[in-house]
């Protein structure tokens, strides 16, 4: 690492397009992690997928020779349930969502329900189903509050692009006229809880992502020094189109390990 990347005690780490691609490791990230674990720095892999599970995913990651404890994982739906639980600890909701989400909101002791809930929670899924869909707005209209594990449109997929919460939570706020409040990246809220997590502070931590829109802007705001890799879902000519920059961009994470 540079003079300048030695500052950062603790990093943040985009999963998808910065870590794995298709379920292998990226140039660089299996040294990457090494890295960290061998130097004792702190890090979390942050992820706005809502579907797994933190020990799923770790195993996910394990699969692709990459060593991060569940522990080390940041999701969009474990972020979701701390930012509930501080609104109104114990409370209930209607949850749209898998494992993932139902587990984090379990963990921190809210009761799932379709009856009368304080909350509907809106996360990724791959079923989602018109009946529940009905449900939620009904709920929404008699006055639960809408949150959203994350705002993306769409999620990749071998096939193409899939519906994913944003074009969800769009046709909800369209039949009720109730807007949800976004807990993922880019809200920097989700930044905050990890550094929450780990007892550190902005002014020492860097974030590594692969979008402008989602990982860069989050990490700007929450007063990040944020790298830019381009092995994901953002090009160097699209970097322009954007009003603010990423303190660095680099090819690939390689570019972050000491023998790059």
């Amino acid at each position: 690492m540079s003079k300048s990347e030695t500052q950062h005690e603790t990093w943040l780490i985009d999963m998808d397009g910065v870590l794995i691609r298709d379920e292998t490791a990226l140039n660089g990230a299996k040294e990457f992690i090494a890295q960290l674990r061998e130097q004792e720095r702190q890090f979390l892999v942050l992820t706005n997928n809502s579907i797994y599970t933190r020990r799923d995913l770790a195993a996910h990651l394990s699969k692709a020779g990459l060593t991060v404890p569940e522990k080390r994982i940041w999701t969009s739906a474990v972020a979701t349930a701390q930012f509930v639980s501080n609104q109104m600890p114990e409370a209930s909701a209607y949850v749209i969502g898998e494992a993932g989400l139902k587990t984090a909101l379990h963990d921190v002791g809210y009761t799932l329900t379709d009856t009368d809930p304080d909350f509907v929670v809106l996360g990724e899924s791959r079923t989602y189903s018109f009946q529940n869909i009905t449900e939620a707005v009904r709920l929404v209209d008699r006055g639960a509050r809408f949150i959203v594990t994350n705002p993306d449109a769409t999620a990749p997929s071998s096939d193409g692009p899939l519906p994913a919460t944003g074009s969800v939570a769009a046709l909800i706020t369209e039949a009720t006229g109730n807007k949800p409040y976004f807990v993922g990246k880019p809200n920097p809220i989700m930044i905050r809880g990890a550094l929450n997590r780990l007892g550190a502070h902005s002014e020492s931590t860097a974030m590594i992502g692969d979008r402008m829109d989602t990982d860069v802007v989050a990490g700007i705001e929450a007063g990040l020094n944020t790298y830019l890799v381009l092995t994901g879902s953002t090009n160097r000519d699209e970097i322009p189109e954007y009003a603010y920059r990423p303190t660095e961009v680099i090819e690939s994470i390689a570019d972050l390990t000491d023998s790059a």
